[in-house]
């Protein structure tokens, strides 16, 4: 059994890589030796072997024998993918929050997100944009509560916001995702669920069509 204190380490040294990784500090392609890696983190090769088979296992990275760690690259077909298994389940949430009949103030993280999106968008501040569109799907999944959902849904997530970093200048600015999400708000209290999951699956579908096809054609996957 692992010691608290290593333990302990190896979910720091995970999760300092995997965010890393997420904002593409650690871009696609990018490899090191794990010595080297271990170095900089401050932590042993041991504790940093344990953080990178669980980042192995979660597809963000590959480990390379006598060559150390590489992170893997955003392939269009991978995206498609994520995307495929979010449009099944996202949807479902939103039209089930929306036959709760929720109240203004159970509302409000996701009024607050959108506006933070707005705000964003007005400064041209795509980072905060994005961070602030995530706060917007997490506080779905935060409302509606089922444990499992925000366990699996989130990894996904990880994957899609480095993809959406790296070609979040290579898009037109999100206009319309912002109406988009003010519209599945207005579904939802609106107690509108056919709607609210109509809304919900279009919305994805245009941004999986928007972001595979930026992929796929600046080959920004192959490294």
């Amino acid at each position: 059994m692992a010691q608290p204190g290593k333990l302990t380490r190896a979910i720091d040294a995970y999760q300092m890589l995997k965010q890393e990784i997420r904002t593409n500090s650690l871009p696609q392609g990018f490899q090191s030796p794990e010595p080297e890696l271990a170095l900089r983190l401050g932590v042993s090769r041991t504790t940093l072997r344990e953080a990178l088979i669980r980042l192995e296992s979660e597809g963000l990275i590959e480990l390379i024998p006598r060559r150390g760690v590489r992170v893997l690259p955003l392939r269009a077909e991978d995206m498609k993918e994520i995307y495929d298994i979010l449009i099944l389940l996202e949807p479902e949430v939103a039209a089930d929050l929306a036959s709760r009949r929720l109240s203004e103030q159970e509302l409000s993280p996701l009024h607050e997100a959108t506006l933070r999106m707005e705000a964003a968008l007005d400064r041209g501040d795509l980072e905060t944009w994005a961070a602030a569109d995530d706060q917007f799907h997490m506080g779905m999944l935060e409302l509606h509560g089922n444990r499992r959902l925000m366990s699996i849904i989130p990894e996904l997530w990880v994957q899609m916001y480095r993809a959406r970093m790296v070609t979040l200048r290579l898009r037109e600015l999100p206009f319309q995702s912002n109406i988009e999400h003010r519209s599945i708000v207005d579904s939802i209290r609106d107690g509108d669920a056919d709607r609210a999951r109509a809304e919900f699956r279009a919305h994805r579908q245009r941004a999986a069509h928007e972001l595979v096809s930026i992929l796929a054609r600046s080959g920004l996957g192959q490294l």
